[in-house]
């Protein structure tokens, strides 16, 4: 028993080392906008001068006071008081709750297997190495671009996966940080631009019979809402993509894209697309 459970181990270690050696080439783009940490230092202008008023003694007059206290202005200071008063304390309990919670954001990933085509691969490519990784703009036109392209190519849709999460800013960023990792690790890094710069290695295509397949793996930050996990068909992907679409500057937080092939020549065979990446869902 324990010979073959030791057995099991080994071919395991054994399948990890093979697919970790023969990993495809794989690109990827994107970034968090670039927010300066402080702001640029100011010079100190002149001093204003202002003209000295005049002294301004004044008379003292009589005082009159009038019996029941209430005199000529009634209970309308009062009411405008505690008016005034109510206001300030909800606003106060409103903001505590407001820092309490933090800003409500959300992260996806939604991860495309499709039939190989070295078109869509110059396409990614080219997108990469043209977007601007620096700014929110950027950010967001290069993932309207990119859904595009994966819009173009629905018939080619074979496999799809879609996991989302909910936090804090600071929460869905690190979700961010981890996911854009472990997409990383499925393939070996030929070509990456992230926050405006770009990295490219020397590798020679692994060329297979059977490699027919090219996965896009796209992750989003934003503030706000994405559409909640579950499972997939060809409708719910596109319903997601176009969500992904929809991010405006002032909501994106993080983008990244991840595809693997990047070199033109290579596929992933049916056998690699299912061990990396086991949550597909055949569409």
């Amino acid at each position: 028993m324990l010979r073959g459970v030791k057995a099991l181990r080994a071919l395991g270690l054994l399948l990890l080392l093979g697919l970790a050696l023969g990993q495809k080439s794989g690109g990827g783009v994107g970034g968090r906008p670039y927010v300066p940490s402080t702001p640029p230092p100011m010079s100190p202008g002149p001093a204003p001068v202002y003209p000295t008023p005049a002294p301004y003694y004044p008379v003292p007059g009589p005082v009159y006071v009038y019996p029941g206290g209430g005199g000529s202005l009634g209970t309308a200071p009062v009411l405008v008081f505690f008016g005034l008063a109510l206001v300030a304390f909800l606003m106060v309990r409103g903001l505590s709750r407001a820092g309490e919670e933090g800003p409500r954001a959300s992260v996806g990933r939604l991860r495309l297997a499709l039939l190989l085509s070295p078109g869509v691969q110059r396409a990614l490519r080219r997108l990469a190495e043209e977007a601007d990784t620096t700014t929110a703009k950027g950010l967001a036109d290069l993932l309207d671009e990119v859904a595009l392209v994966l819009l173009r190519e629905a018939p080619a849709w074979r496999f799809a996966s879609y996991e989302a999460r909910e936090g804090t800013e600071e929460e869905v960023l690190g979700q961010f940080d981890a996911w854009m990792l472990e997409d990383r690790s499925t393939y070996r890094e030929t070509f990456r631009h992230f926050e405006g710069k770009k990295v490219e290695a020397a590798y020679t295509p692994k060329v297979e019979p059977g490699g027919r397949y090219l996965v896009a793996s796209l992750v989003l930050a934003v503030r706000g809402s994405l559409p909640p996990g579950g499972p997939l068909d060809r409708g719910k992907a596109r319903e997601v993509l176009l969500a992904f679409a929809a991010t405006t500057p002032f909501t994106l937080l993080a983008f990244h894209l991840a595809w693997t092939p990047e070199k033109e020549g290579e596929g992933l065979t049916e056998e690699e697309l299912l061990a990396l990446y086991p949550n597909l869902e055949k569409l």
